[in-house]
């Protein structure tokens, strides 16, 4: 019987992983790793077909089990750091008064996308009172090109709301052989020169993009898998090569994304902090009732129409070298053992172990113009190898378990001697370098918790990345929080990418937003994921309606195949579920009240003490929870309601009304969750009651009106 496989392959700083993920039992089946292909002319395109290559030969894949191919790219975010970005010709249109001004806004003059790095636009104009002609707009593309533009966007005042004239230039410019894009195709919202900036730099990535694209899907194509081949978006979904040929900004920023999309899909967090760690640096970002963060991305200090992970990057990781001054620990990191040259001793052979005779203290700039206490360390001789890290700190106080643990004991004869040439043990030293890594990674996950009102009972802090035991088992310890590492940490990324979830988000401007604006909104959301191959039971849609920007955006996602997966023998039975939920709440006893489907909700108690003891309060804990032990939505303080599927309306209904909170600015709605049919429906970003319910009932509109549902409210904080 033929294997469904999934493969995902990650672009690293260093390696690029690939793995293959038979999707019916969630077993990594196969992985293979290259070396990044950062200088090939291909670029880390190269690295991906080779992985993949690789992967097939090794696990013996046939191309008819491949059901999808997704990877990660750093092509577009490698562009813009470089400059290596096409040059832009902007036409800009607009009519009377509001002409005047779009004549300006269009007009980016060269944008910023890094230090000393820029995009250059050349400029041109056109008054749309009247019709536009093939003429004018011919001479104008032609009178671009022949200044140096390589790829034309159209931008028009109010192009939103009536986008034929950007599309006509478009249109026009590509009937002439040029690249070209209409500014309303790459972003709805109102805001003509962020528009055009957007536009203009997805127009920059083109040329180089489509290049990627063509020669990836060729590769794929040669070895004869026929499935879908997808990339890896900025927001943590996935989207089809051929949207990434349209909108290549997309992908930007979207390093991180791979391992926030592991941490959902296949560690099943529900609320926690991931953090990748690599060797140079560690990703950290938030996943809040099943869903990644997200903010404005933002290039060269120009905010852009693009969602992006809300990622924080700290310059410590498993292979940050130790700093020494006058025999005193000063600091461990920014530069690691990868930028210095140098090797790690945690992953020195066992055979070769034993040949090494002498230890030499040497202290090294990595790079020019770095401090020169960075630590290294000669074997047999004068020259620096091997490097002192978080990973081998680790060994020696024995939290290694996993992809960290030493291959011999090289590692704790190092921090032996160094330790007595600094006067100290190998444990002190060790310990005194995790506390430095924690206090680093600390502050930026308590700026995180505070930033977004988290609260830290639900909150998990999840490892991913070859590095992840040298960083968060310690950073979770100084801050008296839970833990996970990852199985399979060293390609976890990999996995994301496999176990992908399509996505989409379309986002516009709508002052007073009705139930139908809404409802159509939903429409072309599940129509777009359906046209990357969505299957349309798999595609869930959430609505965010946002009073003070007036803006809406809808999320789609779905996956390209029905759940396969055969749970049975992992079905848990009440009391394995019932300990899962009291060990999440960290509660003596919790209630089974309802059931829908395979989901489960749990509801605890809890009393919590406030000014200084004087009076208490009772918290209701809830956790709805699936078959297989996986939490799906965690709240501090809910309320459960039970119904039925044709009658959810009317209970959803009383409990916003019994739970609303009135104050000086009207009525905070509470958050509702509709749960039936095995999902959880999250109706929390909607403003008002008539909308929630319109969504509810989009939502359930084929689910038979007899189906259990439950609906969950939490006030909100």
């Amino acid at each position: 019987m033929a294997r469904k496989i999934k493969i995902g392959i990650d672009v690293g700083g260093t390696f690029t992983h690939a793995v293959a993920v038979d999707v019916e039992r969630y077993e990594i089946v196969g992985k293979g790793v290259v070396p990044t292909t950062h200088h090939a002319r291909e670029g880390v395109a190269l690295g991906v077909v080779q992985s993949m290559r690789s992967l097939l030969d090794s696990a013996g894949i046939a191309p008819e089990e491949v059901l999808l191919i997704a990877h990660s790219t750093t092509q577009a975010t490698n562009a813009l750091l470089e400059g290596d970005v096409a040059p832009v010709g902007i036409i800009g249109m607009g009519k009377g008064l509001e002409g005047r001004r779009a004549r300006h806004e269009t007009n980016t003059d060269r944008i910023e996308l890094a230090p000393g790095k820029f995009a250059r636009t050349f400029h041109r104009f056109l008054d749309t009172s009247g019709p536009l002609s093939d003429a004018v707009i011919s001479r104008t593309v032609k009178e671009l090109v022949n200044e140096g533009a390589h790829v034309i966007v159209a931008s028009e005042a109010f192009g939103v709301d009536h986008p034929a004239n950007e599309r006509r230039v478009a249109h026009t410019a590509q009937e002439m052989g040029i690249l070209a894009t209409a500014a309303s195709d790459i972003s709805q919202l109102y805001g003509l020169r962020i528009r055009t900036r957007t536009a203009v730099i997805n127009a920059s990535m083109m040329p180089k993009m489509l290049e990627t694209a063509d020669m990836t899907e060729e590769a794929v194509r040669n070895s004869g898998i026929n499935a879908p081949l997808m990339v890896m978006r900025s927001d943590g979904g996935i989207m089809d090569i051929n949207e990434m040929r349209r909108r290549p900004i997309l992908t930007m920023l979207s390093g991180p994304a791979a391992g926030v999309a592991a941490a959902l899909m296949y560690i099943r967090i529900s609320d926690g902090i991931f953090l990748e760690v690599g060797g140079t640096s560690t990703d950290i970002s938030v996943i809040k009732n099943g869903k990644p963060v997200i903010r404005t991305a933002e290039i060269g200090g120009n905010r852009l129409f693009v969602r992006t992970l809300d990622v924080r990057t700290i310059g410590v990781a498993g292979g940050s070298m130790l700093r020494l001054r006058d025999g005193k620990v000063v600091d461990v990191g920014p530069r690691s053992a990868h930028i210095a040259g140098l090797k790690y001793a945690t992953f020195f052979k066992e055979h070769e172990a034993p040949a090494v005779r002498s230890f030499t203290l040497k202290y090294i700039r990595p790079r020019e113009g770095d401090p020169a206490d960075y630590v290294g360390v000669a074997l047999d001789g004068d020259t620096p190898t091997v490097a002192v890290t978080p990973t081998g700190a680790v060994n020696v106080l024995g939290i290694a378990t996993g992809y960290s643990k030493a291959s011999s004991d090289l590692v704790h004869r190092i921090f032996d001697w160094l330790a007595k040439e600094i006067g100290t043990t190998a444990e002190g030293l060790a310990s005194e370098m995790q506390g430095i890594c924690a206090a680093k990674a600390k502050e930026v996950v308590e700026a995180i918790i505070d930033e977004y009102r988290l609260d830290r009972s639900l909150l998990t802090l999840v490892g991913g990345g070859g590095g992840a035991e040298a960083i968060v088992p310690s950073t979770a310890k100084a801050m008296g929080m839970r833990y996970t590492i990852a199985e399979n940490a060293e390609v976890i990324s990999a996995i994301g990418i496999a176990l992908g979830i399509i996505r989409d988000t379309i986002e516009r401007t709508i002052i007073n937003p009705t139930d139908q604006d809404l409802l159509l909104l939903r429409k072309e959301a599940m129509e777009r994921v359906q046209r990357m191959g969505a299957i349309p039971e798999t595609i869930d849609v959430t609505i965010d309606v946002d009073r003070q920007t007036k803006r809406v955006t809808a999320v789609a996602t779905g996956s390209s195949e029905l759940r396969t997966r055969d749970v049975r023998s992992a079905v848990k039975g009440s009391a394995e579920l019932a300990a899962i939920v009291r060990a999440s709440m960290e509660v003596p006893s919790a209630e089974l009240c309802a059931r829908a489907g395979v989901l489960h909700v749990f509801r605890g108690e809890r009393h919590v003490s406030r000014f200084f003891g004087l009076s208490r309060r009772t918290l209701h804990p809830l956790r709805v929870i699936d078959e297989e032990g996986i939490v799906r939505l965690q709240l501090a303080d809910g309320e459960v309601r039970t119904s039925t599927v044709g009658m959810a309306g009317g209970a959803i209904r009383a409990l916003i009304d019994e739970f609303t909170q009135y104050g000086d600015a009207g009525g905070l709605l509470p958050d509702i969750f509709l749960i039936a049919s095995g999902r959880v429906i999250d109706l929390t970003g909607l403003v008002n009651k008539d909308q929630i319910l319109a969504m509810a009932q989009a939502e359930t509109e084929k689910v038979p009106s007899d189906e259990p549902a439950v609906i969950v409210g939490a006030r909100k904080r």
